[in-house]
């Protein structure tokens, strides 16, 4: 292959829902570019790309796939991403290294889940993208509906630049405005007849030509006044207006293609060439906010924005050129880490059909092997250059799950397999939370955590199971109390002896210090001798006063009494969650001269302040999300009664483009399996995101719950 330069390469990403035809779309492209000399299909199980055991099975694509074609003296770099937003990683991935899309819309369903999802992803990273109506030759394709879906959804951004002559099983051919010709397909191979458009069709393409005039016309002033002046424009200035629509994200040129039998399929390669944009005017930002041009002469500096382990290469690291020309055999530098790597061999991509290459230059997308510490969102550049590019920010995580070995002996090699997951798809995180002693799965939904587990149990040979991932609950009190506790042990030798008295109160921000507390209605005043201040790891305070007088304890055993309380703290005595806020006053206790120790005095501490915070009106604490949820306004009222039912606060609502969006405030206990449950509720077509916002005291019957709960897993101990 030769090296194609910066102005002859252009990066399109394919996006739709799920059984839209991107995949075979892909094959036809690769095709026509002779980069394969025969189409496979899904079904078949043999396409380049969709080319796991899994999307086999499940006959659609799970992970995005790098692949390529030449065409008119350029070359044309696409990804290949899932239809379905469990597995919006590899879309957004592909958003990074890709300057425009193609947007498949399957003529038998029109506007799908999938269309509006990502046409609204295209949107927010600004990426222009053109439209193909797919599976025209389908029996029920129904072209006049499919447009009607795309005009609702995207309103007067789609244009047709063409239209066909007959759908369903007998679709061969369309009408192209821009050059007022009909073309027929004489075989399923792409091979293509031009002619007059007939007499039958000309007013409808008038018409079509008329509506794509007008709206290439209102992309540019200059245009407008002639269209106003003259009524019409030329083919050029059809085609200058209409580019810069289309890069502007004012115009959606919308096509009729079959993938399957090849029709349609080189004029919008051809568009895609002429039309989209090239890498060349690239500015890619970087992590300290300044940008690096996509410059051929520019120091060399490459983007991983994926990364994959194959059974015959090892680690694959799929990259972009962002600047300069990589050659192989370079010697790169992560800044992040210090770490230099060789880049030993360049491939260009077609899925696991990789042809070897000397070089690529700035815009370019290709993969290397064997790098020795580089990461999925890293940067590879010359030595002396400190660039490091703006990562690739996921969305937050919306399906959260504990996940376990089922034989205990497979722990540590589980770690492992979900540590390699999350680096290949960094929308899974993957965390052991001591406090809740699990391991917790997050990912983008149940689609997507299923398949980690079917490639735990089929590739790993591992069995696993999920369970409902405890909750980060928080422990305080909310009054004084007062208690003590002799810890006393005599078994021959020298025994163990304790006593420990205390006093809890609230810990405030910026409350003054207090000495005067009235217990059981006796007023106590103490002389604080020392006052030590914590911040916990967790959260909160623990302010921890010394009072003992005469010689109560000796100052020897404080620290030992400290962490009996630090200890209490970290396994709260409600719950077993993380105990926090909280003024401990250490006032009176005994000690025997010689059976007292260290650990007599921990076991004392932690016992008298046990029993002192079941006595200071204790409360729990729950995590609090922010939620917003995206959804048609047909689903609302279903959506409004779930929340409802998940102890919600609403905080408020707004519409945009055809969406009502809903804010509210959710407990974490209620959002097990939530984006399950929304996608079930809206046919798939509402979409949300979630973050922690704050911890708020549980309602005092789930309060109980919740105590019941703890005290029967204790008594099961």
């Amino acid at each position: 292959m030769k090296t194609y330069q910066t102005g002859n390469i252009r990066n399109v990403v394919l996006l739709g829902s799920s059984k839209s035809g991107k995949t075979t779309l892909s094959e036809a492209m690769m095709y026509e570019g002779k980069v394969i000399d025969r189409r496979g299909t899904v079904e078949a199980k043999n396409t380049i790309s969709d080319n796991t055991e899994i999307e086999q099975i499940n006959q659609r694509s799970i992970y995005s796939t790098p692949l390529y074609t030449e065409f008119m003296d350029n070359k044309l770099n696409i990804m290949d991403t899932p239809g379905a937003d469990d597995f919006i990683g590899g879309v957004v991935s592909s958003f990074k290294v890709c300057d425009s899309g193609i947007l498949v819309v399957n003529a038998q369903q029109g506007v799908e889940v999938g269309t509006e999802i990502f046409a609204r992803y295209a949107d927010n990273y600004k990426k222009p993208v053109v439209v193909a109506v797919n599976q025209l030759d389908a029996e029920k394709a129904n072209w006049e509906n499919t447009i009607d879906s795309l005009r609702e959804a995207f309103g007067n951004k789609v244009v047709l630049v063409q239209f066909p002559v007959a759908v369903g099983a007998g679709f061969n051919g369309f009408i192209d405005v821009l050059t007022m010709k009909m073309y027929t397909f004489t075989d399923d191979n792409g091979t293509r007849v031009e002619a007059d458009i007939p007499e039958q069709f000309k007013a409808q393409a008038d018409e079509v030509l008329s509506a794509l005039t007008e709206m290439a016309a209102e992309s540019d002033e200059a245009l407008m006044e002639k269209y106003f002046d003259a009524g019409e424009l030329s083919r050029e200035e059809i085609e200058k207006g209409l580019n810069l629509g289309f890069l502007q994200g004012s115009i959606m040129p919308t096509f009729c293609i079959s993938a399957r039998k090849d029709i349609g399929v080189k004029k919008l390669m051809e568009f895609m060439i002429n039309v989209a944009p090239s890498p060349a005017g690239d500015n890619e930002p970087t992590k300290d906010g300044g940008s690096v041009p996509c410059d051929p002469n520019g120091p060399t500096a490459i983007f991983i924005f994926k990364n994959a382990l194959e059974q015959h290469l090892g680690d694959v690291s799929y990259f972009k050129v962002m600047s300069g020309k990589l050659t192989e055999g370079m010697d790169l530098v992560n800044p992040e880490n210090g770490n230099k790597e060789r880049i030993s061999q360049i491939f260009a991509v077609a899925g696991k059909k990789r042809e070897k290459v000397s070089e690529m230059v700035a815009g370019d997308i290709g993969c290397t092997v064997k790098l020795k510490s580089v990461k999925s969102n890293q940067t590879l550049c010359v030595p002396g250059q400190e660039i490091v590019f703006a990562p690739i920010v996921y969305p937050q995580a919306k399906f959260r799950t504990a996940i376990k070995a089922v034989d205990e002996k497979d722990e540590e090699k589980l770690g492992e397999i979900l540590n390699k997951a999350a680096a290949e798809d960094p929308t899974y995180i993957v965390q052991y939370a001591k406090e809740l002693k699990q391991t917790i799965l997050s990912g983008q939904g149940e689609q997507h955590i299923n398949t980690l587990k079917w490639q735990i149990n089929n590739i790993n040979k591992m069995e696993i199971e999920f369970m409902a991932p405890r909750i980060s609950y928080r422990e305080t009190i909310t009054k004084v109390a007062a208690a003590n506790y002799r810890h006393k042990k005599q078994s021959g030798g020298a025994g163990q002896f304790g006593e420990v008295h205390l006093l809890l109160e609230p810990y405030v921000e910026g409350a003054p210090q207090n000495n005067r507390f009235k217990v059981d209605g006796k007023e106590m005043v103490l002389n604080i001798k020392s006052k030590e201040e914590y911040t916990m790891d967790w959260g909160g305070k623990l302010e921890f006063y010394n009072c003992i007088v005469g010689g109560a304890i000796d100052a020897r055993f404080m620290p030992a009494i400290l962490k009996g309380i630090m200890e209490k703290m970290e396994e709260g005595p409600l719950t077993g969650s993380y105990a926090r806020d909280i003024r401990v006053y250490v006032y009176d206790g005994k000690m025997h001269p010689v059976d007292s120790n260290e650990i007599s005095f921990k076991l004392a501490a932690r016992n008298a302040f046990k029993e002192a915070f079941r006595n200071a009106g204790p409360k729990i604490m729950e995590p609090i999300c922010n939620i917003e949820i995206m959804v048609p306004g047909e689903y609302m009222g279903d959506v409004m009664s779930d929340l409802q039912g998940r102890r919600a606060m609403i905080e408020g609502m707004s519409s945009v483009k055809g969406f009502e969006v809903l804010k509210a405030r959710v407990p974490l206990a209620e959002l097990y399996k939530y984006s399950t449950t929304l996608s079930s509720l809206t046919s798939g077509r509402a979409s949300f995101t979630m973050e922690m916002a704050e911890y708020q005291q549980v309602p005092a019957d789930v309060q109980e719950k919740l105590l019941k709960a703890y005290q029967e897993e204790e008594k099961d101990e």
